[in-house]
């Protein structure tokens, strides 16, 4: 069994709990929070045997070999180093870092204590991503990707209103970029690499964080447009564009359905066939958890190299809008 220790206690965290659950030798054995209570109430629902309120005490129990790590964005860093230190596996939510020197300060810890170590990027993962990269041959020669994923927050009311909160903060490095745009920006990088060059656009709200933003990105002979909003909605599909079809995927964060469209009218239009679980988690602990048991640090599909240059992509976006945090300062 490998048991796991987990550091956020918000709806995110149960759903990566009950899809991990789905792999035999997943074990719930710890769960931190910063208060008694609180910790004490989450380990009951998700069956934990033991709480933490220190987070060094939990990095240091024996009763761990890895930690699922969904704090705020601000503190993924600091909190995977710990643990990375004290020779346990970290599983970091995505973004895993604030900016790309984290990244490589925490890629390095874990190439020292040879951990495992990924961010929890979980469409790479999913069959529907795979699926999309099995078939990108039929659309030809590509010519540009659009990735898109504006999605209006449930918080943004309450902003408005003057309620400040975590998702409006730079205080917590969050924001649209942070939150959405990691996920159209992953999968660029992953199907046709980084860009030679990137034009980035932003509305920024008085808060300092970014509202929506949009990309321009150029390569040799295609380009990429991505668009992400926490303050709009969209109903668009993101789409790969190519001289013989195009192909289409909806949701781009939990793929669910992928369809090419060819030009040449004698073909009909064709829905690619794959698994579409619905545990969309379930494959990133799956990753994660076989890494752990191969003794891999890292993860083929879902790599540093990968982490690495989509950090550096938005590090670059940052820079030209005019957004900043806390963990951009090293002592």
């Amino acid at each position: 069994m490998i048991r796991f220790g987990i550091v956020g206690t918000s709806w995110i965290t149960e759903e990566f709990i009950r899809c991990a659950k789905l792999y035999p030798e997943f074990k719930m054995s710890a769960v931190y929070s910063r208060t008694l209570e609180k910790a004490d109430e989450f380990a009951n629902k998700v069956g934990a045997e033991h709480i933490f309120t220190d987070l060094e005490a939990m990095a240091k129990s024996d009763l761990i070999d890895a930690v699922y790590i969904a704090s705020p964005n601000s503190l993924h860093a600091e909190q995977s180093l710990l643990f990375m230190e004290h020779q346990k596996h970290v599983l970091c939510e995505k973004p895993a870092s604030a900016n790309v020197e984290e990244l490589k300060k925490m890629i390095q810890t874990a190439k020292a204590n040879k951990v495992a170590f990924m961010e929890a990027m979980k469409s790479i993962l999913q069959p529907g991503m795979q699926a999309i990269k099995a078939n990108l041959n039929k659309v030809g020669k590509v010519r540009r990707y659009f990735g898109n994923y504006c999605q209006y927050s449930s918080r943004y009311d309450a902003y408005k209103a003057g309620k400040y909160n975590n998702t409006f903060n730079p205080a917590f490095a969050n924001g649209a970029l942070m939150d959405l745009g990691i996920y159209c920006i992953y999968p660029m990088v992953y199907l046709f690499g980084k860009p030679e060059s990137i034009l980035a656009s932003t509305v920024k709200l008085s808060s300092g964080v970014d509202g929506e933003t949009a990309l321009i990105c150029r390569y040799k002979d295609m380009d990429a447009v991505i668009m992400f909003s926490k303050i709009t909605a969209s109903a668009l599909p993101s789409e790969i564009q190519g001289e013989a079809g195009t192909l289409t995927f909806s949701i781009i964060n939990e793929i669910s359905k992928v369809n090419i469209y060819y030009h040449d009218n004698n073909k009909k239009v064709e829905a690619v066939e794959f698994d579409p679980m619905r545990d969309y988690m379930y494959f990133e602990a799956k990753e994660f958890m076989e890494m752990i048991k191969e003794k891999r640090i890292e993860s083929a599909e879902n790599s540093f190299e990968l982490a690495l240059a989509v950090r550096e992509i938005m590090d670059e976006v940052r820079r030209q809008i005019g957004l900043s945090f806390p963990n951009d300062i090293v002592d």
